[in-house]
């Protein structure tokens, strides 16, 4: 017997969260199905858990547009909802003369987008702002924050339920097939294999949705691809009260130094590109001597044993090594000509910021105003 449902989401990371809870709360019947032993379990519980600004990615992009908006309304959100965060701000740090010209290009890039409380620092009040940070100049953006991911999860998973909706736990789906009137999508295996048939379809999987897609016959020319990123914890009390940066690098926003809710500091990421979907953190001692090297850039008075090895994240990109970031894709029925189905792909930074506004734009290439 076939089980059928309005509308199945597949992938239950925040993305896929705020989703699937956007579709339940028009009315619709939503089937939430997540191949994990629970929810958010890779990309959406292993990040820097920061609300982005908006300030490093082009202007008219997904990312861009996706990140402004969706910030207004996470913070409204967590407001209303009881999500722990704080807006705690940001120093991006030039450490030479050379990287001033660096911050100019992202004040500009920032106002372009939307982000129109940056402010360019001197060395002087970067000091005054943070004594132990070093560098010949800053940009401020005090929009920045930094958010209880597992909590926001929670809540988007709680209004879901309330709305009528549920969640579908230890349920990989292998494929779906388009019906004339729908999907089919094929979920399980052996025993616990289960057929449904939706009228629509959801594409949330993250790392499994560009697999997922070209297993069902839907051909897209990109390929996934691994970049983890290492994040070392920081023993001690925190010697910053504002999360620092560096000058981004090609492919990441550079060892960086972010705080949690309870207090405490992290460093992270790096960039090491992978060949599968792999968390082991590999060899501490090379990476620590990394980490060190960067972070005493800006912060040079790091002592030796303060970092302790944390947990590696990998974001689901869509572009090697080398090649530019790529934009969100979110492709509804005018590019691929399925009619009921959303796919998205590449859903990496600042897709935790973004979420809110993401599911406002599969909502309407999904249903519209219905």
């Amino acid at each position: 017997m076939t089980d059928t449902v309005e509308c199945v989401v597949i992938g239950a990371g925040v993305a896929g969260l705020a989703i699937a809870r956007a579709i339940a709360l028009k009315g619709h019947e939503v089937l939430l199905l997540e191949a994990e032993e629970t929810f958010g379990t890779q990309t959406s519980s292993r990040n820097s858990e920061v609300i982005h600004a908006g300030i490093y990615y082009p202007s008219g992009s997904l990312k861009a547009l996706s990140c402004v908006r969706g910030k207004t309304q996470l913070y409204d959100y967590c407001r209303r909802r009881g999500v722990n965060h704080r807006q705690v701000g940001k120093l991006i740090v030039a450490t030479s003369n050379a990287q001033v010209g660096v911050l100019e290009s992202y004040l500009e890039q920032g106002r372009s987008n939307g982000v129109d409380d940056l402010e360019l620092l001197s060395a002087e009040q970067l000091l005054r702002m943070e004594p132990e940070v070093r560098g010949v100049a800053a940009l401020w953006s005090p929009s920045t924050g930094i958010i209880d991911s597992h909590g926001l999860m929670l809540s988007l998973l709680g209004d879901f339920e309330n709305a009528g909706g549920t969640l579908v736990t230890r349920s990989p789906v292998s494929s779906y097939k388009c019906l004339q009137d729908g999907f089919e999508i094929n979920s399980g295996a052996g025993d616990q294999a289960v057929t449904l048939q939706s009228r629509w379809l959801v594409n949330a999987a993250g790392h499994g949705a560009l697999p997922l897609a070209k297993a069902s016959s839907q051909a897209y020319p990109a390929k996934n691809h691994y970049p983890a990123g290492h994040y070392f914890s920081y023993s001690g009390k925190p010697p910053f009260r504002h999360l620092v940066y560096p000058v981004a690098e090609q492919g990441s926003l550079g060892v960086h130094a972010t705080l949690d809710l309870g207090g405490q500091m992290k460093f992270g990421p790096d960039v090491e590109w992978r060949d599968s979907l792999d968390y082991a953190f590999g060899d501490v001692d090379e990476r620590l001597a990394y980490f060190e090297q960067r972070i005493r850039q800006y912060y040079p008075s790091l002592e030796t044993g303060r970092l302790q090895p944390g947990y590696v994240g990998i974001r689901p990109r869509i572009t090697g090594p080398g090649e530019p970031g790529a934009d969100f894709v979110i492709a509804g029925s005018e590019s691929h000509n399925i009619a009921g189905m959303v796919q998205l792909f590449g859903i990496e930074s600042p897709g935790l910021t973004a979420c809110l506004a993401i599911a406002d734009q599969v909502v309407t290439r999904l249903v519209g105003n219905r």
